[in-house]
């Protein structure tokens, strides 16, 4: 059996190792970094927690014999995908990355791009703004130094330390999350100004278009430069790819 292992942390890893693991013919495992407290249930054995750097992951990748690495972190993992990228050159191993499209503006969208969280707290300008930070935590602490403004918080896991500003709000909720309840909690916190990161997909999109109908404001961090490994936009189209790999070339009327 072909050994593979996936780098996940996302909807779309889960979905990914679930679908190769009903093959049968492939042994998987899928690797989370375990900065989430509370994971949803995964399809196949897990192993959570750091390789130690690309080195430490090509150690890993060469003595458990793997075959086929594949990377499916999040789209703003740069780090965690350039240490993949140069784990699988040293070890030898191919690589494939899932990578999830990027939203895309459209007619109506207000959008103000920027790098990172620092940028992100310029954008909003020193007049007092209700701000709706859809982040992680490792990105509000930067909004300390514009204590102005009055947010809303929504992560997966809760913000501690809380943030060290007189007026802010928690959210604990996990996607999908649908337009029209994104423009319901819009609306009753009274949001003048999105904050959050051009994460692709549909599963958080639907405060995107909310903001688009209310003509809200949305800082949206712009992708990251990520390494150029072959690649596959959905789970479907990487499951395709990883078929080509697995299959013999005998098998494949070539």
């Amino acid at each position: 059996m072909k050994k593979i292992l996936i780098l996940g942390g996302t909807t779309e890893a889960r979905l990914l190792a679930a679908k190769l693991a009903a093959r049968g013919d492939l042994d998987i495992t899928l690797s989370l970094a375990g900065r989430t407290e509370n994971p949803v249930e995964q399809p196949v054995p897990v192993r959570v927690g750091g390789f130690g750097g690309a080195r430490g992951l090509a150690d890993w990748l060469v003595e458990h014999e793997t075959d086929l690495l594949i990377d499916a972190t999040h789209p703003y993992a740069a780090r965690i995908s350039a240490n993949a990228a140069e784990a699988a050159r040293i070890a030898g191993v191919p690589i494939l990355a899932l990578c999830r499209p990027g939203w895309a503006p459209v007619a109506g969208d207000r959008w103000t791009l920027v790098d990172n969280a620092e940028e992100a707290v310029a954008a909003l300008g020193e007049a007092s703004r209700r701000v709706f930070l859809a982040l992680g935590r490792q990105e509000v602490a930067a909004f300390e130094t514009a204590p102005q403004h009055g947010y809303v918080i929504r992560s997966v896991d809760p913000i501690e330390p809380a943030l060290g500003v007189p007026d802010a709000s928690y959210i604990l909720a996990r996607g999908p999350f649908s337009e029209v309840d994104e423009r319901a909690l819009l609306e009753a916190y009274r949001i003048e100004v999105i904050v959050a990161k051009n994460s692709g997909g549909q599963a958080t999109y639907g405060k995107i278009a909310a903001a688009r109908q209310l003509g809200i404001e949305v800082i949206l961090f712009r992708r990251p430069q990520l390494p150029d490994v072959p690649s596959a936009p959905s789970v479907s189209a990487m499951a395709e790819m990883v078929d080509h790999f697995a299959t013999p070339v005998e098998k494949r009327g070539v």
